[in-house]
């Protein structure tokens, strides 16, 4: 599961991709019979929620063991082409910055392959409520799950700048 969650099918080894598939309902559209703007930041949050499920971190157990959470700092989204219901969506998730208590994500919403929205998010670790570190042996898990090797305080300043994708 974890492999077929993070390998992208012809990425180069160190690029490791999170995909997440999900149905449009009813309940994701608006008047119109599209998604509704907002349904996308679902969308995205679930994705990366399952992210972090696969490498063993379900955020409810981290918010009961030791108050710990991650909230949406940043978020820039473009939206390309409308999705509708009964469409199946790809989400693909990659880490692009993995700072001492922060995540920067680039996120893509897919329709067999063609890109429908793109989003830049800024996650940042809180624990009880104020801004934390991430602890070492997350950060390393996390590290490694991305690509950016066993060692993310170095591997995270070598990655590219995020920067919005023009497809």
């Amino acid at each position: 599961m974890r492999d077929a969650f993070f390998k992208r099918p012809g990425a180069p080894s160190s690029e490791k991709v999170g995909r997440f598939k999900l149905r449009v309902y009813y309940e994701d559209t608006d008047f119109s019979g599209f998604v509704y703007h907002a349904s996308y930041l679902r969308f995205l949050e679930r994705a990366r929620t399952e992210w972090l499920r696969a490498l063993g971190f379900a955020q409810g157990q981290l918010k009961s063991d030791g108050a710990v959470t991650f909230a949406v700092r940043r978020l820039t989204i473009d939206y390309l082409k409308p999705a509708a219901i009964d469409d199946e969506l790809l989400v693909e998730t990659r880490v692009r910055r993995l700072g001492g208590a922060s995540i920067d994500f680039e996120q893509g919403v897919l329709r067999e392959g063609e890109r429908l929205a793109s989003a830049l998010v800024s996650v940042a670790m809180l624990r009880n409520g104020r801004p934390a570190r991430i602890p070492p042996a997350m950060r390393t898990k996390i590290g490694e799950a991305a690509g950016l090797g066993s060692d993310p305080s170095i591997a995270a300043h070598l990655q590219r700048p995020v920067q919005p994708r023009d497809d």
